[in-house]
């Protein structure tokens, strides 16, 4: 028989409402019936794409990434947007940062990138039929795109040139879709 490990609120309060990001603290009551705090973000969520430019070639991007004060090489990726579906922010964050429109669209699974800390789901798209197009990037945002065959971009990962968390498990998941 498995163990309750439930943990239940019995108190939230919002600590920090930023554009991205909210912020809680939370009293909680423990399986052993004591209380203790977390802090955690709450999070719209977000897509992420793989998007297959002809067979075993995959768009990719590089980034400033602020936070940690280098460049990344990502998948394209955005956040789920009020009133925004899964697909719907795939489709539109795949054309605004590659320009790619894509005719072929499946739905892979999703991945819970920071559990410790953040509420964030991502849901991993696979485009394909992609037709080129233009670029049309948020203000303040730059990023370069480029092309790279999947056995290059998980040498990528061994060799520490990738890094991102979400790009790695969407490797995993093209090897699997795409073979």
């Amino acid at each position: 028989m498995k163990k309750d490990l439930t943990e239940t609120c019995l108190q939230s309060e919002q600590t920090h409402s930023g554009y991205l990001l909210k912020v809680f603290q939370d009293d909680v009551r423990l399986p052993n019936g004591q209380e203790a705090k977390r802090e955690y973000i709450r999070h719209d969520g977000a897509c992420v794409v793989i998007a297959e430019l002809r067979p075993g070639v995959l768009v990719f991007e590089r980034q400033y990434r602020y936070p940690v004060g280098c460049e990344m090489i990502e998948l394209p990726a955005g956040k789920i947007d009020p009133g925004d579906t899964p697909l719907g922010c795939a489709q539109r964050e795949l054309l605004e940062e590659t320009g790619y429109q894509a005719a072929h669209w499946e739905h892979l699974g999703m991945m819970l990138p920071c559990i410790g800390y953040s509420s964030e789901k991502i849901d991993i798209f696979l485009a394909r039929n992609l037709t080129p197009g233009e670029q049309k990037l948020d203000e303040g945002e730059f990023l370069e795109v480029f092309e790279m065959s999947l056995d290059e971009a998980e040498q990528a990962v061994l060799d520490g040139r990738i890094t991102d968390a979400k790009t790695i498990v969407c490797l995993f998941w093209a090897r699997r879709a795409l073979g």
